[in-house]
Order: C-alpha cells, then structure tokens, then sequence
C-alpha cells in the first residue's frame, strides 16, 4: 500500500474480531512506532504489548473511551528517565504521539483495524491504567523527571 492511500484509509475503527493478532505482526507494529521521530532523538517511549484476556478486561474499565474489545492491546507509554530535560520534559507527549500515528498507519497498512485511545493527560485514568499493567509511577504522566 502507498504512504497516501494508507493515510487516506485510516479509520478509527471499535469492532474487531477475536482473531489473535500474530506475533509477525505485532513486530510490524512496535518497529513502526519507533521508527518514528522524537525530539533530539531520546525515544522516551515504552510499548506495553497486551494480548492476556484479564488485563485486556481491566484496560477497558480504564475509561469510558477504552470499552472497545479487542485481542490486542498496544499501550504507549512516556519515559521521562529518557526525555529531555526540565522544560523539554514535555516533548514526550509529541514523540508519543508520533509513534502512535506509526502504530495506526501500519495497522492500515496490514488490513487490520484501531482506535487510539488517549489516556494522559486524565490522572485517574492514568492511575488505573498503571495500576493495571503494573506500571512504575516514573513511567507515566509526571510533568518532570523528579517530580512527585
């Protein structure tokens, strides 16, 4: 598929099948991801996999934007260990986002379907979310890297 067909064929798709997603093409995915640009080059992502029924279960009760079922899972999470510092910190909000953006397109690419679902900047959801895949604080949503 061309770059502007895939973009042109992007939807936000909240039905999927139960068909498990191969680890092939899981591969495809988080490679896309961080084959995408982030400021200064400090790739201060983190891509949590889920494909356990059980955590998929806990990750729609999240908010009411992540209801969806799905057999796949990919949570894109910022390390602020790894971003830039003090008022730079927040420029892993856009690397992020830029890594999702490569998710969804090769995601069209492949013929499968996603929705992206934000979670951050809403601290419960943020909370619940780390709660539930067991996510280290530092991981997520501080403004900067020491602060509480």
């Amino acid at each position: 598929m061309e770059l502007k067909e895939a973009l042109l064929r992007r939807r936000s798709g909240r039905k999927f099948t139960e068909e498990p997603v191969s680890e092939e093409m899981i591969g495809e995915l988080l490679h896309a991801a961080m084959s995408g640009p982030s400021a200064c080059n400090k790739t201060p992502w983190e891509f949590y996999v889920v494909t356990d029924p059980e955590k998929l279960e806990q990750i729609r009760g999240t908010t009411m934007f992540t209801k969806m079922k799905s057999p796949l899972a990919i949570v894109v999470c910022g390390n602020l260990s790894r971003a830039l510092p003090m008022q730079l910190a927040e420029f892993w909000v856009q690397d992020c986002s830029a890594a999702t953006e490569n998710i969804l397109l090769r995601v069209t690419d492949l013929g499968l379907g996603a929705v992206w679902c934000g979670i951050h900047p809403q601290k419960r959801s943020v909370a619940k979310l780390r709660e539930s895949l067991d996510i280290r604080k530092r991981t997520i949503t501080t403004r900067y890297p020491n602060a509480e």
